[in-house]
Protein backbone atom coordinates (compact mmCIF):
# COMPACT_ATOMS: atom_id res chain seq x y z
CA UNK A 1 0.00 0.00 0.00
CA UNK A 2 1.30 3.46 -0.84
CA UNK A 3 0.56 5.80 2.06
CA UNK A 4 0.99 9.58 2.13
CA UNK A 5 1.19 11.18 5.57
CA UNK A 6 0.71 14.96 5.64
CA UNK A 7 1.83 17.30 8.42
CA UNK A 8 1.98 20.72 6.72
CA UNK A 9 3.14 22.73 9.79
CA UNK A 10 5.38 19.90 11.08
CA UNK A 11 3.75 20.17 14.50
CA UNK A 12 4.52 16.60 15.59
CA UNK A 13 7.75 15.55 13.91
CA UNK A 14 8.53 12.68 16.36
CA UNK A 15 5.01 11.27 15.96
CA UNK A 16 5.14 11.51 12.16
CA UNK A 17 8.57 9.87 12.06
CA UNK A 18 7.59 7.05 14.41
CA UNK A 19 4.35 6.23 12.58
CA UNK A 20 5.96 6.42 9.12
CA UNK A 21 8.82 4.17 10.22
CA UNK A 22 6.47 1.60 11.75
CA UNK A 23 4.25 1.51 8.65
CA UNK A 24 7.34 1.08 6.47
CA UNK A 25 8.45 -1.85 8.63
CA UNK A 26 5.14 -3.49 7.78
CA UNK A 27 6.06 -3.36 4.10
CA UNK A 28 4.21 -0.21 3.01
CA UNK A 29 5.54 2.48 0.69
CA UNK A 30 5.30 5.53 2.97
CA UNK A 31 5.82 9.18 2.06
CA UNK A 32 5.73 12.04 4.57
CA UNK A 33 4.86 15.47 3.12
CA UNK A 34 5.74 18.18 5.61
CA UNK A 35 7.65 21.42 6.15
CA UNK A 36 11.28 21.82 7.29
CA UNK A 37 11.92 21.07 10.95
CA UNK A 38 12.74 24.28 12.80
CA UNK A 39 14.38 22.92 15.94
CA UNK A 40 17.65 21.08 15.41
CA UNK A 41 18.18 18.42 12.78
CA UNK A 42 15.26 16.47 11.36
CA UNK A 43 15.07 12.82 12.37
CA UNK A 44 16.64 10.51 9.79
CA UNK A 45 13.93 8.82 7.74
CA UNK A 46 13.92 5.05 8.27
CA UNK A 47 12.27 3.13 5.46
CA UNK A 48 10.10 6.02 4.28
CA UNK A 49 10.57 9.16 2.17
CA UNK A 50 10.32 12.70 3.52
CA UNK A 51 9.24 15.49 1.14
CA UNK A 52 9.54 19.05 2.47
CA UNK A 53 6.97 20.50 0.10
CA UNK A 54 5.14 22.74 2.57
CA UNK A 55 6.51 26.19 3.52
CA UNK A 56 10.06 25.45 2.27
CA UNK A 57 11.34 29.04 2.14
CA UNK A 58 10.36 30.23 5.62
CA UNK A 59 11.38 26.86 7.04
CA UNK A 60 14.90 26.85 5.60
CA UNK A 61 15.90 30.51 5.36
CA UNK A 62 14.41 31.65 8.67
CA UNK A 63 14.85 28.52 10.77
CA UNK A 64 17.05 30.42 13.25
CA UNK A 65 14.13 32.75 13.99
CA UNK A 66 11.14 30.37 14.04
CA UNK A 67 8.82 32.83 15.81
CA UNK A 68 9.86 36.05 14.14
CA UNK A 69 7.28 38.31 12.54
CA UNK A 70 9.20 38.13 9.26
CA UNK A 71 8.82 34.36 9.19
CA UNK A 72 5.05 34.67 9.66
CA UNK A 73 4.91 37.10 6.74
CA UNK A 74 6.97 34.78 4.52
CA UNK A 75 4.79 31.83 5.53
CA UNK A 76 1.70 33.73 4.44
CA UNK A 77 3.24 34.59 1.09
CA UNK A 78 4.38 31.06 0.31
CA UNK A 79 1.34 29.21 1.70
CA UNK A 80 -0.62 28.88 -1.56
CA UNK A 81 2.40 27.99 -3.75
CA UNK A 82 3.48 25.34 -1.25
CA UNK A 83 -0.01 23.84 -1.25
CA UNK A 84 0.10 23.64 -5.04
CA UNK A 85 3.55 22.04 -4.91
CA UNK A 86 2.34 19.47 -2.38
CA UNK A 87 -0.68 18.61 -4.50
CA UNK A 88 1.55 18.10 -7.54
CA UNK A 89 3.77 15.80 -5.49
CA UNK A 90 0.74 13.81 -4.36
CA UNK A 91 -0.45 13.40 -7.94
CA UNK A 92 2.95 12.06 -8.93
CA UNK A 93 2.98 9.67 -5.96
CA UNK A 94 -0.59 8.45 -6.61
CA UNK A 95 -1.10 7.21 -3.03
CA UNK A 96 -3.69 4.59 -2.13
CA UNK A 97 -4.55 6.52 1.02
CA UNK A 98 -3.77 9.98 2.43
CA UNK A 99 -3.56 10.54 6.17
CA UNK A 100 -3.46 14.17 7.35
CA UNK A 101 -1.90 14.63 10.79
CA UNK A 102 -2.39 18.36 11.33
CA UNK A 103 -4.16 21.35 9.85
CA UNK A 104 -2.06 24.35 10.82
CA UNK A 105 -4.69 26.88 9.66
CA UNK A 106 -8.07 25.13 9.37
CA UNK A 107 -9.80 28.22 7.90
CA UNK A 108 -7.54 27.98 4.86
CA UNK A 109 -6.55 24.30 4.91
CA UNK A 110 -10.14 23.11 4.61
CA UNK A 111 -10.14 24.25 0.97
CA UNK A 112 -7.34 21.97 -0.18
CA UNK A 113 -8.50 19.21 2.19
CA UNK A 114 -11.82 19.10 0.33
CA UNK A 115 -10.06 18.62 -3.00
CA UNK A 116 -7.83 15.97 -1.44
CA UNK A 117 -10.74 13.99 0.01
CA UNK A 118 -12.56 14.07 -3.33
CA UNK A 119 -9.56 12.46 -5.06
CA UNK A 120 -8.13 10.04 -2.45
CA UNK A 121 -9.33 7.96 0.49
CA UNK A 122 -8.47 10.41 3.28
CA UNK A 123 -8.09 10.28 7.07
CA UNK A 124 -7.47 13.04 9.60
CA UNK A 125 -5.99 12.55 13.05
CA UNK A 126 -7.52 14.92 15.61
CA UNK A 127 -4.53 15.25 17.91
CA UNK A 128 -6.41 18.22 19.36
CA UNK A 129 -10.07 17.22 19.39
CA UNK A 130 -11.30 20.81 19.39
CA UNK A 131 -9.45 23.79 17.90
CA UNK A 132 -7.56 26.03 20.28
CA UNK A 133 -8.84 29.21 18.60
CA UNK A 134 -12.56 29.92 18.35
CA UNK A 135 -12.12 31.42 14.89
CA UNK A 136 -11.17 27.96 13.58
CA UNK A 137 -14.19 26.12 15.02
CA UNK A 138 -16.43 26.27 11.95
CA UNK A 139 -13.66 25.26 9.54
CA UNK A 140 -12.57 22.43 11.86
CA UNK A 141 -16.11 21.07 11.88
CA UNK A 142 -16.18 21.17 8.08
CA UNK A 143 -12.82 19.39 7.91
CA UNK A 144 -14.07 16.56 10.13
CA UNK A 145 -16.99 16.09 7.77
CA UNK A 146 -14.86 15.89 4.63
CA UNK A 147 -12.68 12.89 5.45
CA UNK A 148 -13.45 9.18 5.44
CA UNK A 149 -12.18 8.60 8.98
CA UNK A 150 -11.21 10.71 11.99
CA UNK A 151 -8.53 9.11 14.18
CA UNK A 152 -8.44 10.07 17.87
CA UNK A 153 -6.42 8.85 20.83
CA UNK A 154 -9.01 8.43 23.59
CA UNK A 155 -12.54 7.23 24.23
CA UNK A 156 -13.26 10.67 25.65
CA UNK A 157 -12.37 12.16 22.27
CA UNK A 158 -14.74 9.72 20.56
CA UNK A 159 -17.57 10.88 22.82
CA UNK A 160 -16.72 14.55 22.36
CA UNK A 161 -16.78 14.37 18.57
CA UNK A 162 -19.85 12.12 18.51
CA UNK A 163 -21.68 14.73 20.60
CA UNK A 164 -20.48 17.37 18.13
CA UNK A 165 -22.19 15.47 15.30
CA UNK A 166 -19.45 13.27 13.80
CA UNK A 167 -20.90 9.84 13.01
CA UNK A 168 -19.45 7.17 15.29
CA UNK A 169 -18.76 4.86 12.36
CA UNK A 170 -16.31 7.49 11.09
CA UNK A 171 -14.43 7.73 14.40
CA UNK A 172 -11.53 5.41 15.20
CA UNK A 173 -9.56 5.36 18.45
CA UNK A 174 -5.88 4.45 18.18
CA UNK A 175 -3.93 5.11 21.40
CA UNK A 176 -0.88 7.35 21.19
CA UNK A 177 2.14 5.05 21.24
CA UNK A 178 5.06 5.82 23.51
CA UNK A 179 8.23 7.30 22.07
CA UNK A 180 10.87 4.63 21.98
CA UNK A 181 14.14 5.02 23.84
CA UNK A 182 17.40 4.31 21.96
CA UNK A 183 18.17 0.62 21.31
CA UNK A 184 19.49 -1.09 24.41
CA UNK A 185 18.19 1.59 26.76
CA UNK A 186 17.27 0.32 30.23
CA UNK A 187 15.24 2.65 32.44
CA UNK A 188 16.72 3.46 35.82
CA UNK A 189 14.58 3.26 38.93
CA UNK A 190 13.13 6.69 39.77
CA UNK A 191 14.23 8.29 42.99
CA UNK A 192 15.01 11.60 44.61
CA UNK A 193 12.65 14.57 44.74
CA UNK A 194 12.86 16.14 41.28
CA UNK A 195 9.65 16.94 39.42
CA UNK A 196 9.97 17.54 35.67
CA UNK A 197 7.63 19.81 33.72
CA UNK A 198 8.73 19.30 30.11
CA UNK A 199 7.69 20.64 26.73
CA UNK A 200 6.34 23.78 25.14
CA UNK A 201 5.10 26.23 27.75
CA UNK A 202 1.53 27.38 27.06
CA UNK A 203 -1.30 28.50 29.28
CA UNK A 204 -3.42 25.39 28.80
CA UNK A 205 -0.63 23.26 30.26
CA UNK A 206 -1.33 24.58 33.76
CA UNK A 207 2.19 25.42 34.92
CA UNK A 208 0.68 28.09 37.17
CA UNK A 209 -1.38 25.38 38.90
CA UNK A 210 1.78 23.35 39.47
CA UNK A 211 3.58 26.35 40.95
CA UNK A 212 0.66 26.89 43.35
CA UNK A 213 0.94 23.24 44.39
CA UNK A 214 4.69 23.48 45.05
CA UNK A 215 4.49 25.12 48.52
CA UNK A 216 2.58 22.01 49.66
CA UNK A 217 5.35 19.72 48.35
CA UNK A 218 8.19 21.07 50.50
CA UNK A 219 10.53 18.18 49.71
CA UNK A 220 10.36 18.69 45.93
CA UNK A 221 12.37 20.70 43.48
CA UNK A 222 10.93 21.50 40.06
CA UNK A 223 12.68 21.69 36.71
CA UNK A 224 10.76 23.53 34.00
CA UNK A 225 12.31 22.65 30.65
CA UNK A 226 10.83 23.84 27.39
CA UNK A 227 10.38 26.57 24.85
CA UNK A 228 7.92 29.26 26.01
CA UNK A 229 5.33 29.94 23.30
CA UNK A 230 3.76 32.44 25.68
CA UNK A 231 5.57 34.87 28.01
CA UNK A 232 7.14 33.07 30.97
CA UNK A 233 7.80 36.18 33.06
CA UNK A 234 4.41 36.02 34.87
CA UNK A 235 5.20 32.43 35.87
CA UNK A 236 8.63 33.37 37.17
CA UNK A 237 7.06 36.19 39.22
CA UNK A 238 4.42 33.79 40.55
CA UNK A 239 7.14 31.43 41.80
CA UNK A 240 8.76 34.36 43.60
CA UNK A 241 5.45 35.49 45.14
CA UNK A 242 4.77 31.94 46.37
CA UNK A 243 8.20 31.71 47.96
CA UNK A 244 9.30 28.72 45.86
CA UNK A 245 11.66 30.44 43.41
CA UNK A 246 14.74 28.82 44.95
CA UNK A 247 13.26 25.37 44.27
CA UNK A 248 12.47 26.03 40.60
CA UNK A 249 15.04 25.67 37.81
CA UNK A 250 14.03 27.31 34.53
CA UNK A 251 15.40 25.98 31.23
CA UNK A 252 13.38 28.16 28.88
CA UNK A 253 14.59 27.01 25.48
CA UNK A 254 14.39 24.16 23.03
CA UNK A 255 15.69 20.98 24.68
CA UNK A 256 17.55 18.53 22.45
CA UNK A 257 16.94 14.78 22.75
CA UNK A 258 20.06 13.89 24.71
CA UNK A 259 19.45 16.61 27.29
CA UNK A 260 15.79 15.66 27.52
CA UNK A 261 16.66 12.03 28.17
CA UNK A 262 19.00 13.08 30.97
CA UNK A 263 16.29 15.21 32.56
CA UNK A 264 13.79 12.35 32.57
CA UNK A 265 16.40 10.01 34.02
CA UNK A 266 17.06 12.47 36.87
CA UNK A 267 13.37 13.02 37.59
CA UNK A 268 11.35 11.10 40.13
CA UNK A 269 8.13 12.10 38.35
CA UNK A 270 6.99 13.75 35.15
CA UNK A 271 4.24 16.25 36.00
CA UNK A 272 1.48 17.22 33.57
CA UNK A 273 -1.00 19.62 35.23
CA UNK A 274 -2.80 20.28 31.95
CA UNK A 275 -6.11 22.10 31.72
CA UNK A 276 -7.02 20.45 28.43
CA UNK A 277 -5.44 18.22 25.80
CA UNK A 278 -6.35 14.96 24.12
CA UNK A 279 -2.93 13.32 23.93
CA UNK A 280 0.56 14.24 25.02
CA UNK A 281 3.93 13.61 23.47
CA UNK A 282 5.42 14.49 26.86
CA UNK A 283 3.60 11.58 28.52
CA UNK A 284 4.61 9.33 25.61
CA UNK A 285 8.23 10.36 26.17
CA UNK A 286 8.07 9.82 29.94
CA UNK A 287 6.55 6.34 29.61
CA UNK A 288 9.01 5.41 26.87
CA UNK A 289 11.82 6.20 29.31
CA UNK A 290 10.13 4.30 32.13
CA UNK A 291 9.19 7.38 34.16
CA UNK A 292 5.90 7.52 36.09
CA UNK A 293 3.76 10.64 35.96
CA UNK A 294 1.23 12.70 37.85
CA UNK A 295 -1.34 13.94 35.33
CA UNK A 296 -4.68 15.68 35.26
CA UNK A 297 -7.72 13.79 34.04
CA UNK A 298 -7.96 15.35 30.58
CA UNK A 299 -8.08 13.66 27.19
CA UNK A 300 -6.28 10.32 27.12
CA UNK A 301 -3.80 11.18 29.88
CA UNK A 302 -5.79 9.94 32.85
CA UNK A 303 -6.99 6.80 31.08
CA UNK A 304 -3.46 5.68 30.15
CA UNK A 305 -1.99 6.34 33.60
CA UNK A 306 -4.90 4.55 35.31
CA UNK A 307 -4.90 1.58 32.93
CA UNK A 308 -1.24 0.80 33.51
CA UNK A 309 -0.88 2.12 37.06
CA UNK A 310 1.83 4.47 35.81
CA UNK A 311 1.38 7.20 38.42
CA UNK A 312 -1.51 9.27 39.76
CA UNK A 313 -4.47 11.07 38.18
CA UNK A 314 -6.07 14.20 39.67
CA UNK A 315 -8.75 16.69 38.54
CA UNK A 316 -7.58 19.65 36.45
CA UNK A 317 -7.15 23.03 38.17
CA UNK A 318 -6.82 21.36 41.60
CA UNK A 319 -3.47 22.42 43.06
CA UNK A 320 -4.15 20.73 46.42
CA UNK A 321 -4.92 17.36 44.78
CA UNK A 322 -1.86 17.66 42.56
CA UNK A 323 0.34 18.38 45.55
CA UNK A 324 -1.09 15.42 47.51
CA UNK A 325 -0.44 13.02 44.62
CA UNK A 326 3.17 14.18 44.28
CA UNK A 327 3.77 13.98 48.05
CA UNK A 328 2.43 10.43 48.15
CA UNK A 329 4.76 9.15 45.45
CA UNK A 330 7.80 11.08 46.62
CA UNK A 331 7.43 9.89 50.21
CA UNK A 332 6.48 6.24 49.56
CA UNK A 333 9.24 4.30 47.82
CA UNK A 334 6.99 1.27 47.29
CA UNK A 335 4.30 3.39 45.62
CA UNK A 336 6.89 5.08 43.39
CA UNK A 337 8.39 1.71 42.41
CA UNK A 338 4.92 0.37 41.55
CA UNK A 339 4.24 3.43 39.39
CA UNK A 340 7.55 2.88 37.61
CA UNK A 341 6.52 -0.73 36.88
CA UNK A 342 3.29 0.64 35.43
CA UNK A 343 5.25 3.02 33.21
CA UNK A 344 7.32 0.12 31.89
CA UNK A 345 4.14 -1.91 31.27
CA UNK A 346 2.73 0.97 29.22
CA UNK A 347 6.00 1.17 27.30
CA UNK A 348 5.78 -2.54 26.45
CA UNK A 349 2.13 -2.34 25.35
CA UNK A 350 1.83 0.99 23.54
CA UNK A 351 4.28 0.29 20.74
CA UNK A 352 4.46 1.90 17.32
CA UNK A 353 4.22 -1.51 15.68
CA UNK A 354 0.87 -2.03 17.39
CA UNK A 355 -0.26 1.46 16.37
CA UNK A 356 0.84 0.84 12.77
CA UNK A 357 -1.14 -2.41 12.65
CA UNK A 358 -4.26 -0.52 13.75
CA UNK A 359 -3.68 2.18 11.15
CA UNK A 360 -3.22 -0.49 8.49
CA UNK A 361 -6.55 -2.08 9.48
CA UNK A 362 -8.38 1.26 9.23
CA UNK A 363 -6.76 2.09 5.90
CA UNK A 364 -8.02 -1.24 4.57
CA UNK A 365 -11.56 -0.46 5.74
CA UNK A 366 -11.51 2.95 4.05
CA UNK A 367 -10.20 1.50 0.79
CA UNK A 368 -12.89 -1.16 0.81
CA UNK A 369 -15.60 1.44 1.39
CA UNK A 370 -14.31 3.65 -1.42
CA UNK A 371 -14.17 0.68 -3.76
Amino acid sequence: MRIALLDPPNFTAPYDHSLASALARRGHDVHLLTSPYLFGEALEAHGYRRHETFLPLSGRVLRRAPRSRLRRLVKGAEYVPSVWSSQRRLRSLAPDVVHVQWLGSPRFDVRWLGRLAARYPTLLTAHDVLPRRARNAEAWGRALGLVDRVVVHSERAVETLAEAGVARRRLTRIPHAVFEAPPGYRPTEPGGTMLLFFGLIRGYKGLDVLLRALPSIPEARLVVAGDPLEPAEPLVRLAEELGVAERVEWRLRFIADDEARGLFEDAALAVLPYRRLDSSGVLATALGLGRPAVVTDVGSLGGIVREYGAGRVVPPEDAAAFAAACRELLSDTDALAAAARGARAARDALTWDAAAAEHERVYGEVLAERA
